[in-house]
């Protein structure tokens, strides 16, 4: 119908479902929604297996629970303001299975301490 729909710009940066502008910084601009069989996010940097280091510093239940009644959100994971304009999908899947392991060393230290009550109770 004359209307364009897909842009390549001669960098080579595609636009699709806009007037021909591709974001600053990206290689290519989608308006509408995207639906793909499977998307493979490469990583750059460690994936959080770290949370199961020995070393490893879980914060205690009352001091995360302090962080959350003053911030309303969880440590390490940006505010809901702060993501606005999106966010990395590799960034935050990263986020949640650190988050997800924390929770992890949460339940197997409550679990312990659970055990050693029933245990003294018998």
């Amino acid at each position: 119908n004359g209307v364009g729909r897909l842009w390549v710009d001669a960098s080579g940066n595609v636009s699709i479902g806009s007037n021909g502008k591709v974001a600053t910084g990206y290689m290519l601009s989608v308006v509408g929604k995207v639906m793909a069989e499977e998307v493979r996010v490469e990583l750059n940097g460690t994936w959080p297996d770290y949370v199961f280091a020995k070393d490893y510093k879980l914060l205690p239940l009352q001091t995360l629970k302090k962080y959350v009644l003053e911030n309303n959100h969880l440590p390490d994971v940006p505010a809901a303001e702060e993501m606005k304009d999106g966010i990395e999908i590799g960034k935050m899947n990263k986020m949640l299975m650190q988050k997800v392991e924390e929770l992890t060393l949460y339940v197997i230290q409550l679990n312990e301490e659970i055990q050693e009550l029933k245990n003294q109770h018998k």
